[in-house]
Formats: C-alpha cells, sequence, structure tokens
C-alpha cells in the first residue's frame, strides 16, 4: 500500500522577501500601469495578479495585439495605495500607513480584495484620532461599511467639538453628515452644531457653486432648534433672512414649541436634548429627557 504524501513547508520569510522584491520591478514584467493623477508607471507581472485577483484577472484578460502592449490606466487609485495592494497581492501582507489607509481601503473594496479590507479596517479602527475620523466615516458611508460607520459615529459622539473644527468635517457629504445632526449622544450644544451645519452648507456651496440653503436642505432638518432659547432663537432668525440656511417653516415651527410650551406641540420640530445640550430655562417645559 501505497504511502500517502506530507505536505511540509519550508520558510515563508524568504519567500515573502523574494516575491516582495518584484513588487514595481521592471524585470520580467509583463504588464505596465499608469496610476493615480501622477500618471506613475508601475511594473507587475500579469500571472500573479490573474491568480490573486478576481478584479485583474477581468481586467488583464484580454490577449494583447502584436508590439508593445499599451499601459493599463488606473487614474482614480493614487500610486502609493496601488502600490500597497501589489504588495498585498504579492505577498499576503502589507505595511499600511496612517496617511494613506484609507485609499488603500477604498482600493480594496473595488477590486474586491475582502481579506486586505480586513486589515485595513483593523487598522483604521486602531488609529481613529479627531483629524481621521471623518475621512474614515466618508469612506465607511460612501461603500456601505456599517461597523466602520457605527464606530466612527461612536468616536465623533465622544469627541463632538474637536471634531466639528476639523477639515474633514466640512467636506462630509450630506449623507455622511445626516447620521451625526440626528445622533442624541453628541456632546455638543445645539447652539455650536447650528455655526457648525452653516460653516459646512459655505463649504459645499463654494466647492458645488450652489445656494447654501440648497446644500444644506438634505441635513438642516436635523437641528433642534427649539432647544435654543429664544434670543437665540431671533439671533437665528435674523441671521437667516441676511443668509438663508434653514427653512422659515422650521424656525416657525420652534416658535410654536416655545409659545406652547410643549415639545410635542409640533411633530417636525425635535425637542430631545442631546448629550452635550446646555441647559436652558425653557427646557423645563419641554417635556425633555435625556436619552
Amino acid at each position: 500500500m501505497e504511502t500517502p504524501g506530507l505536505v511540509v513547508h519550508g520558510e515563508a520569510e524568504p519567500f515573502s522577501t523574494a516575491l516582495r522584491s518584484l513588487v514595481n520591478n521592471r524585470l520580467y514584467s509583463d504588464v505596465r500601469f499608469v496610476v493615480g493623477q501622477e500618471q506613475q508607471e508601475v511594473f507587475a507581472h500579469r500571472c500573479l495578479l490573474a491568480c490573486r485577483c478576481n478584479f485583474f484577472q477581468r481586467l488583464l484578460g484580454q490577449e494583447s495585439g502584436p508590439g508593445v502592449p499599451s499601459p493599463v490606466v488606473l487614474s482614480t487609485v493614487p500610486a502609493e495605495a496601488f502600490l500597497s495592494v501589489l504588495e498585498f497581492l504579492y505577498t499576503n501582507s502589507v505595511k499600511l500607513q496612517r496617511h494613506s489607509v484609507l485609499e488603500v481601503l477604498t482600493a480594496a473594496v473595488e477590486y474586491g480584495l475582502e481579506e486586505l479590507r480586513e486589515l485595513c479596517l483593523e487598522f483604521v479602527v486602531k488609529m481613529l484620532d479627531v483629524e481621521l475620523v471623518c475621512e474614515a466615516l466618508q469612506v465607511a458611508v460612501t461603500f456601505g461599511l456599517g461597523p466602520l460607520q457605527e464606530r466612527c459615529i461612536a468616536f465623533i459622539e465622544a469627541h463632538s467639538q474637536e471634531v466639528l473644527r476639523t477639515r474633514g468635517f466640512l467636506e462630509l457629504s450630506a449623507p455622511a453628515l445626516l447620521p451625526l445632526l440626528s445622533s442624541d449622544n453628541l456632546c455638543v450644544d445645539e447652539a455650536e452644531l447650528v455655526l457648525a451645519a452653516r460653516s459646512w452648507a459655505r463649504v459645499g456651496a463654494a466647492v458645488l457653486e450652489r445656494p447654501v440653503a440648497e446644500v444644506a436642505a438634505p441635513v438642516v432638518r436635523e437641528l433642534r432648534l427649539a432647544l435654543l432659547a429664544p434670543a437665540e432663537l431671533s439671533a437665528l432668525e435674523e441671521q437667516n433672512r441676511r443668509e438663508p440656511l434653514i427653512p422659515v417653516e422650521q424656525i416657525v415651527e420652534a416658535w410654536k414649541c416655545h409659545a406652547l410650551r410643549r415639545g410635542d406641540a409640533v411633530r417636525d420640530a425635535p425637542c430631545r436634548r442631546r448629550r452635550g445640550t446646555v441647559p436652558r430655562e425653557h427646557h423645563r417645559f419641554l417635556d425633555l429627557l435625556f436619552k
């Protein structure tokens, strides 16, 4: 009876090191990419990419014609992120950097590299800070990465005031900002949140060349104007005349809550205090409870 064979393994590190030396190495390469806005040339090996990734199998599966093959243009992925993807495909490991991990994560999602995606997600969660969290939230919302979105929102809820001052907050899309403004757990007062929302809408209006009120429309309903004191609401109303941000009817609804001294007086006027809401004298009339 024939003795069954036995699979034995050599050392992994020399094998990985040898393959890493082929990343972006012109030697024996048979495919050339032009990557990112910088149009950087990157060299690779068809058989390795095709056997490791279905995306590249489809991309490189067509037979090239005679002569020197044309480069494959990938303009949306930055060169540094693409090289990290290649490093992972060649060696099944990758050195992630805080400044580029979200770009690597984006590429991993787009190329269907689930293992690399999970490694990036784990790294991002460990590295979350005030400056990174809004960019991470935007990626999570864009690609439907629910667990990452939850972690980002929880971080922002705990560090609300600091996050609202970052450039990343101003660059959020409306779908990414919406779950933040609907949260009861933000550690920030409503007056500050209104100011932050106005700053966000101004930036969006400048970039998109659209009116501030139009940019703000998808999210502004989540502002809880009835929490503001009468003097604050009057000041907001005056500023809103000069620079429209909030629909007039939304301000009217907040005034109704004040006039009737009831938080449930108007169905569409949210009155729940957030975790960071500063108490005001009129709050005792609004049937408000901390969640």
